[in-house]
């Protein structure tokens, strides 16, 4: 029997460790494929600890969310096999959900920045009827995700991008990056909302990655400096940095033209995703925007595990 290196999930307590395992055998329909680069994101963290609705039911089960891959033809593509698993030095996958990558793509650099990058372009382009000219908030952009919001925001075509997070220096470097304007989330509440009720106070669409209650300070800071109540203005829940739930008054949504909806796996169609995926690659590849890889040979997969990811940057497993 043919033999493998692949970096299983044992226990959701620890890293994925490397074991040897058999290798794939295709199910009619599917092809083998060489795994070149697998991110190492939140998702891919958490769906390993067991604590994401992906997470696998038993164990031992594959490590690993996404991949670069070669196909038997040389061809480079990309996958985003959640609950499946991609971390081996070969998979078997359904063609149909392979993405071609375009030729001269750096793997690394391609999925460290697709996941990060995927929530805030599936929002714009399938969860709300953004239009170029638009003005968007991101709240929460000082972590990877959120900064990639402003990038991936400005790139297609919004016409005033705020970007609001804790950081300081992150968010000082946004400038540079696509923000128009920056507004720091600090522990002054009043501060807080007074900064952003004068930079957001006008936003078609917010792009939410903190929700709780920063959430709730920020929706009353730019509900109450609204001069056009019957201007649409789009709320999407995105992350759950600041918590898992809001108080919400009613008043609110009588009183605005305002609409909150959440943008995930569960609200797009395969095949509309799927779509988004494949221009959202292409942009990468054409070099539109960019995470930094930290790059680790899957035999160190537990280091890569527990490595912390720095600003703009994101652990990826090189095979």
């Amino acid at each position: 029997m043919s033999m493998i290196n692949a970096a299983l999930v044992e226990s959701f307590d620890e890293p994925p460790h490397v074991r040897s395992v058999p290798a794939p055998a295709p199910a009619p329909g599917q092809e083998v494929v060489d795994v070149l680069a697998v991110g190492v994101h939140p998702a891919t963290r958490g769906i390993a600890a067991g604590k994401h609705y992906t997470s696998p039911t038993s164990l031992p089960a594959l490590a690993g969310a996404d991949a670069v891959v070669r196909r038997a033809d040389g061809s480079l593509g990309y996958v985003m096999l959640m609950g499946a698993g991609t971390l081996a030095e070969h998979i078997a996958v359904d063609p149909a959900a392979v993405i071609p990558v375009p030729d001269g793509a750096d793997p690394a650099v391609l999925v460290a920045t697709m996941n990060p990058a995927l929530s805030s372009w599936g929002a714009l382009r399938t969860r709300v009827p953004f239009q170029t000219g638009q003005s968007v908030l991101v709240h929460g952009a000082t972590g990877n995700a959120g900064s990639m919001a402003v990038k991936v925001a400005r790139h297609l075509g919004a016409g005033h991008v705020v970007a609001a997070g804790r950081n300081r220096s992150r968010l000082d470097e946004l400038t540079t990056q696509g923000a128009d304007q920056i507004v720091q989330l600090t522990p002054d509440q009043d501060a807080t909302a007074a900064a952003l009720a004068r930079a957001a106070a006008e936003v078609d669409v917010v792009l939410d990655y903190v929700w709780g209650p920063p959430t709730e300070l920020a929706m009353r800071a730019v509900l109450g400096a609204r001069t056009q109540h019957t201007r649409v203005l789009d709320w999407v829940q995105i992350g759950g940095t600041g918590g898992d739930a809001i108080t919400l008054s009613g008043h609110a949504l009588r009183s605005n033209a305002f609409r909150i909806l959440g943008s995930g796996f569960g609200a797009v169609d395969t095949e509309v995703m799927l779509r988004e995926f494949t221009e959202l690659v292409a942009a990468i590849a054409a070099g539109a925007m960019a995470v930094r890889p930290h790059p680790f040979p899957l035999d160190q997969v537990e280091a890569a595990w527990a490595h912390q990811d720095a600003p703009g940057e994101r652990t990826v497993i090189l095979l």
